[in-house]
């Protein structure tokens, strides 16, 4: 029996397998800075708001790595446009973080005293955050040649996202 993850992990790592090592690593870290901005933001009198769709979004991301991961081939040639596509989804990822700072979570905190982020992208989008996912759930199959786990994935993420998104902007709304 073959290691499916073996042929992603060769001896000479190929761009595909960078690709993969960055977006599990960013994951990650994403989810430590979040856990450690939500933790001192409940901290702080905020409250989780929707908590009920949080693990869908955990099981959705993890599954969406893990079936890249299985089915790719470490071979595959990436189209020079979709990895530009993806690399500015990333400049928009740190601009939003960036812009968010303190208050940025994978979690929906929040107090009538916490300010409302209104700027970077936060002026032209109300969830540019969202907008990379959606963006990158499509992007990074397509690039590596997986159309079907583009579509897949970005329908299920929009069911998602859709209530998520009105439990934010209830909340949001609460606070002006």
């Amino acid at each position: 029996m073959t290691d499916p993850l073996g042929s992603l992990f060769t001896a000479s790592p190929t761009l595909v397998t960078w690709i993969m090592v960055y977006i599990v690593v960013q994951r990650l870290a994403e989810l430590v800075h979040a856990n450690r901005n939500t933790k001192r933001l409940l901290r702080e009198g905020g409250k989780e708001h929707g908590a009920d769709h949080y693990h869908y979004f955990i099981f959705l991301h993890s599954a969406w790595i893990a079936v890249i991961a299985l089915l790719v081939d470490p071979q595959h040639s990436v189209q020079p446009l979709l990895l530009a596509l993806f690399v500015s989804t990333q400049m928009l990822r740190l601009w939003t973080l960036a812009s968010i700072g303190r208050w940025w979570t994978t979690r929906i905190i929040s107090a009538p005293h916490f300010d409302r982020v209104r700027r970077g992208p936060y002026r032209f989008f109300s969830h540019p955050n969202y907008l990379v996912v959606v963006l990158e759930i499509a992007i990074v199959p397509l690039m590596l040649g997986l159309p079907w786990v583009a579509l897949l994935f970005s329908v299920l993420n929009a069911i998602l996202l859709r209530h998520r998104i009105a439990v934010e902007n209830r909340v949001l709304g609460e606070r002006g």
